[in-house]
C-alpha cells in the first residue's frame, strides 16, 4: 500500500504568554531553535510546509539555512486566527495524509520515530501536566485499541498536545484550534507522545531541563 504524507508545522503565532518578544518556533533550547529540532527529526520527509505569520522573515531565514526545500505558507490573519486556520491553509494540495505539528513543541525523539512510522490517522496526547490544558477522553474498543472520543476543558484521560495525523481532505477548513477540525471525525486512534509545550517561562525552563536530562531517559 502506498502512503503519502505532508508535514505541516504551525509557526505563525506571536507567543505573547511567553513574553520573550519572539515567535515560539525560534526559541532556543541548548543553542537550537525549536523549529530546527523538528526539522532534524524530519530529515527523511520530502514534503514539509511551515506556516508563518509573526516574524515570518526570521522564521524563513532560520529554516532556509538548515533546509532549502521547505514550502512556506503565510497566515496573514495570524493575530485573529488559531492553528486550525494555519493548518487549513497549508493543507491545500497536500498529500493524502497530513501530519500536523506545532512550532512551540519539543517531541521526544523516540516518539517522533514512532509517529513517522505510523500510516493511519491518530490523535496525539500526553499525561496531563499543563496548568490550563485541553484534555481528551478516551476508551478502548472491542479490539483493545484506545481511541479518542472527545475533547474537553474539564475532563479527560490525557492532555492534547497538538499532534495529529489525518487525511488531508478532512483538514481544509478551519479558523480556531486544530482539535476543532478533528472533532467531527471522532473517534480516532490515540497515540501517547511525550512532549513539552512552551507557553510560559516556567515551561521554557522545564524544556531546557528535559533536553539536558536526555529527555528524561531515552528508551
Amino acid at each position: 500500500m502506498s502512503f503519502s504524507r505532508t508535514i505541516i508545522i504551525s509557526c505563525a503565532g506571536m507567543g505573547n504568554r511567553l513574553g520573550l518578544g519572539t515567535t515560539k518556533a525560534l526559541i532556543s533550547i541548548e543553542g537550537k531553535p525549536l523549529i530546527i529540532s523538528h526539522l532534524e527529526m524530519l530529515k527523511e520527509e520530502k514534503d514539509i510546509r511551515v506556516v508563518v505569520g509573526y516574524q515570518a522573515d526570521k522564521v524563513i531565514e532560520v529554516v532556509r539555512k538548515f533546509r532549502d526545500d521547505v514550502l512556506f505558507v503565510y497566515n496573514h490573519r495570524y493575530r485573529e486566527t488559531g492553528t486550525g486556520a494555519s493548518l487549513a491553509l497549508a493543507s491545500k494540495y497536500a498529500n493524502e495524509y497530513i501530519l500536523s505539528l506545532d512550532g512551540d513543541l519539543l517531541v521526544h525523539p523516540d516518539d517522533m520515530k514512532k509517529i513517522l512510522q505510523c500510516d493511519y490517522e491518530f490523535v496525539g496526547g500526553n499525561d496531563v501536566e499543563s496548568e490550563d490544558p485541553w484534555m481528551m477522553q478516551t476508551y478502548k474498543d472491542g479490539d483493545g485499541i484506545e481511541k479518542v472520543s472527545a475533547f474537553s476543558k474539564c475532563l479527560g484521560n490525557y492532555e492534547w498536545n497538538g499532534i495529529t495525523q489525518m487525511r488531508s481532505s478532512k483538514m481544509l477548513n478551519g479558523f480556531g484550534h486544530v482539535f476543532q477540525l478533528i472533532e467531527p471525525y471522532l473517534p480516532i486512534s490515540f497515540m501517547k507522545i511525550r512532549t513539552c509545550e512552551i507557553d510560559t517561562i516556567g515551561d521554557y525552563e522545564k524544556a531546557v531541563q528535559w533536553v539536558r536530562n536526555n529527555f528524561g531517559g531515552m528508551e
